[in-house]
């Protein structure tokens, strides 16, 4: 997998077909428009900046110099002399052996490899933030349909138990217990309208725009198991590539770095330095000699410049102490990183594999609810059934819908989490999973209209 995950985005993008309103589309949208990922962008670039002007100090320094004064010699004995020296000139100084540059470079070039790992981990977000958001909408949608469709279909049964209350087929508690029930499903409605609600503004935050429509996921997209489906393959996979752990790594080698700057306070530290000047020499005339004096020329000096620290008030031995237990917080800090990552990604496999069994049930589920409503339907139609029960049978059947396309959308979203706890997660998993969107997908709408318009006698 490539460090960086946006290179390469715009020929991804442009191999796909347009479409109204789609994922791909989403997530283009958050790509210019998220603050994160442009913030996460930003540190990535700081931190190289950062790195180079760690490197500046091993490399050659060159400065321009100029230097005027004005003297004035007024000895107790002998007439006064003044004069004005002026010169100018360039200096160079080359560090020969400096260990805290390097090692503080090498920290530093550390520090950007964290650092970019923390950028591509934010892309990866980026992509499960949008993938979520987007289809936590479709979720919102399908739980307001299952929500209206219930709504209508016990306010039927109610509106019939009124009327056989009427001719004086049932009892009045019939009616109560069918009008309580409806009050019910109002009250669900309303919540899943509001929830639809919010699950859009989430949305909106990621890419600016309210979106009305989204399309929505085939039926027949297929629920496959993790491959390879070895949990240990998966976590292996984790532990080398998960950028959360590599982010830690480099953490760890960036202290290691700076503990060694750290020790190399007790070294000496020789620069080559080398400088040419013109010096410029005026003064007034004396009285003793009749005179005035004069003086120009210039100054070529090279050499070698050595310090040697012998003793800098304990502050070096307090910056080893302080680093080494900093390089310790890096190990445990590594250590947690590795053991979360570990644990979160089996759990995920598990938990996708869950998913699938799941979906597969909540499947068959559907089909034995309707079964069941029927039944219930018609042994009410006959007298054998009592409200209660069509009521009930009602409610299940269309938390089966709900739940069933709940389990597609949590393995969609478990699937990518499990992929980016791997530190596999890229664009292209965004683009296959597109391509099973579609603007006609009414999978759960059709199931709910059917349990609206099936066995109605008003139909």
């Amino acid at each position: 997998m490539k460090k960086r995950l946006l290179p390469g985005l715009i020929a991804l993008f442009a191999a796909q077909p347009a479409f109204s309103l789609d994922l791909m589309e989403t997530y283009e949208k958050a790509l210019s428009y998220d603050s994160g990922i442009a913030s996460a962008l930003a540190q990535f670039q700081a931190q190289q900046a950062a790195s180079d002007v760690s490197r500046s100090s091993l490399l050659p320094q060159i400065g321009a110099f100029a230097e005027g004064s004005h003297v004035n010699v007024d000895p107790k004995q002998g007439s006064s002399n003044n004069y004005r020296p002026f010169s100018y000139g360039v200096q160079l100084t080359q560090p020969i052996f400096r260990a805290d540059s390097w090692f503080r470079y090498d920290a530093s070039q550390f520090q950007t490899d964290a650092a970019q790992a923390q950028y591509n981990l934010a892309q990866q977000q980026l992509i499960l933030d949008v993938a979520s958001a987007y289809f936590n909408v479709l979720r919102a949608q399908d739980t307001v349909t299952t929500a209206r469709a219930t709504e209508a279909a016990i306010q039927r049964q109610f509106e019939q138990a009124q009327e056989r209350f009427d001719v004086g087929l049932i009892a009045i508690t019939e009616v109560y217990e069918a009008r309580a029930s409806y009050d019910d499903s109002k009250s669900q409605r309303i919540a899943a309208e509001n929830q639809l609600n919010v699950a859009r503004e989430q949305l909106a935050r990621l890419t600016g725009e309210y979106a009305d429509d989204l399309e929505n996921l085939r039926e027949n997209f297929p629920l496959g198991r993790p491959e390879p489906m070895d949990p240990s393959a998966w976590e292996n996979t984790a532990l080398e590539q998960n950028w959360s752990i590599q982010s830690a790594l480099y953490q760890l080698n960036s202290s290691e770095a700076n503990l060694k700057v750290a020790k190399s306070g007790h070294l000496p530290t020789l620069d080559l330095t080398a400088s040419y000047s013109e010096t410029d020499i005026h003064g007034n005339e004396s009285t003793a000699l009749g005179q005035r004096q004069q003086f120009e020329g210039s100054q070529g000096v090279i050499g070698l410049q050595l310090n040697v620290p012998l003793y800098m008030g304990g502050g070096t031995q307090a910056g080893v102490r302080q680093q080494r237990s900093l390089v310790t917080a890096a190990e445990q800090d590594l250590n947690t990183v590795r053991r979360d990552v570990r644990v979160n990604t089996r759990s995920l496999y598990l938990t996708v594999n869950n998913n699938v069994e799941t979906a597969s049930a909540l499947e068959q589920t559907i089909i034995s609810r309707r079964s069941a409503l029927d039944a219930t339907r018609a042994g009410y139609d006959v007298g054998t059934r009592n409200i209660v029960e069509v009521l009930d049978a009602e409610r299940a059947y269309y938390v089966a819908l709900r739940d069933y396309a709940n389990a597609r959308y949590d393995y969609v979203i478990n699937t990518l989490q499990l992929k980016q706890a791997a530190g596999t997660l890229s664009p292209q998993d965004l683009i296959d999973l597109n391509n099973w969107l579609s603007a006609n997908a009414r999978g759960i709408e059709a199931m709910a209209e059917e349990g609206r318009t099936l066995d109605d006698p008003r139909q």
